[in-house]
């Protein structure tokens, strides 16, 4: 199946490469050169209204998914070396069924925040496994502490859903905007930067964002 163009700006290459640019262009292609400028100029194209109404709840999606995607560092050094495995069914349905929730507490639709947290969980193994992959090469890399998951890791995970869910609330005047995706994108190019995301990091954060806006 090709890839829409939302999809295509959400691939690591051309995430890294500035793919605001080519959602603002409506998804045209952008050399892997392109520059941040380019990018910037791009999605400062004048944007309609209903979607100006809530560019700041866009940044916050993107910074919370980049904080949320952080901690998968500390969940990987948790588990690394460990029985404990990258996939975890049951919490991961524990957390989509606190998300259907607390969504309709407050008057989300419940299967798109689920689809929301399904891509931010996906995300987070992403990193898990890219991680592994580099521990496994690279011993010398190896984290030297092993974080608490039940004390230290998932109360800060549960926190950011809670903050996240809020951000998607505010999203509603922009996110079925056609230009709801250009702005997603821009708000992910800054909040890779802002974290100083190597190319793994900023894959996964493009990962976790593709249901955001529609």
């Amino acid at each position: 199946m090709p890839k829409t163009p939302v999809r295509a700006c959400l691939s690591p290459r051309l995430l890294a490469a500035g793919c605001a640019a080519v959602l603002a262009l409506g998804g045209a292609a952008l050399p892997a050169t392109a520059s941040a400028a380019t990018a910037s100029s791009a999605a400062a194209a004048p944007v309609p209204r209903t979607a100006r109404a809530a560019p700041h709840a866009l940044t916050e999606v993107a910074s919370l998914a980049a904080d949320r995607l952080a901690l998968a560092d500390k969940v990987a050094a948790a588990k690394y070396g460990t029985p404990a495995p990258i996939d975890d069914p049951a919490r991961e349905r524990q957390v989509l069924d606190d998300v259907a929730r607390r969504a309709v507490a407050l008057g989300l639709d419940p299967a798109w925040a689920q689809a929301v947290f399904r891509d931010q969980m996906e995300a987070n193994k992403q990193v898990q496994r890219g991680l592994y992959a580099r521990w496994d090469a690279h011993p010398e890399e190896r984290p030297a502490e092993r974080p608490d998951l039940a004390k230290e890791v998932r109360p800060a995970l549960d926190r950011i859903t809670v903050a996240l869910l809020d951000a998607l609330r505010a999203t509603a005047p922009a996110r079925t905007s056609p230009a709801c995706t250009p702005l997603l994108a821009s708000a992910a190019l800054r909040a890779a930067h802002t974290h100083g995301f190597d190319a793994l990091h900023a894959g996964a954060l493009a990962r976790a964002l593709p249901s955001v806006c529609g």
